[in-house]
């Protein structure tokens, strides 16, 4: 079943408040069921395990960026135990929406988090295409290191480089992140998931300091 977005605007103008009540039974639905799954490449076809195993955290964090550096991919690291938090908070709450800088405005995104991966795509599109609608940008993260390093290691791929840029990517993974993990922000996430009718996205503007565009 396609939800119902055809009320909710992409683009919002000054002060405009957004209701989301007709985004709520999302959450029953599979994102992106027309768009081949994910498959990444395992971790030892981009590191040599068997060579950083003795490593620091902070060595083998900085060899995964240098690698990735030019290759048209995003990449970043975080602890072992905030990414558990991350896993346990996106369980509950799988789906979100966040407003991304185009020009002299915003567009928004519509995220759903199936750890150990994220997708993005647009949410016009997503009004358009239903669960036919392709991912933008998706998100892995490597666990690999969790347990002896403390360390989960995160990749960005861009699919549609015409829709999003590497930085506005690079954006989105550590905003995305910040919403899940951050206690204040993490209550707009329980709201859109759990107490749709009461979610505004004018509050979401305002954790990022764009309510005044």
């Amino acid at each position: 079943m396609r939800p119902n977005l055809q009320n909710l605007e992409e683009k919002a103008t000054p002060g405009n408040v957004l209701k989301w009540g007709s985004i709520g039974f999302v959450r029953t639905s599979k994102f992106a069921s027309g768009f081949t799954p994910l498959q990444p490449k395992p971790l030892e076809s981009i590191l040599d395990m068997e060579r950083v195993k003795d490593r620091s955290p902070e060595d083998i964090a900085s060899i995964w960026d240098d690698y990735h550096l030019g290759r048209g991919h995003i990449s970043a690291s975080m602890k072992g135990t905030l990414y558990h938090l991350l896993e346990q908070r996106a369980a509950d709450c799988r789906y979100f929406v966040i407003p991304v800088w185009k020009g002299s405005g915003y567009t928004t995104m519509f995220i759903q988090v199936q750890m150990p991966h994220i997708l993005f795509t647009g949410l016009e599109d997503y009004k358009a295409r239903g669960t036919q609608a392709a991912p933008y940008f998706t998100i892995t993260y490597y666990k690999e290191f969790t347990e002896t390093k403390d360390l989960v290691l995160i990749r960005g791929d861009v699919v549609f480089a015409s829709k999003l840029s590497d930085l506005e990517a690079k954006w989105l993974l550590e905003t995305a992140q910040s919403f899940y993990l951050n206690d204040s922000r993490y209550k707009l996430v329980k709201r859109f998931n759990k107490e749709t009718h009461d979610f505004e996205f004018k509050d979401v503007l305002r954790a990022l300091d764009m309510s005044s565009v």
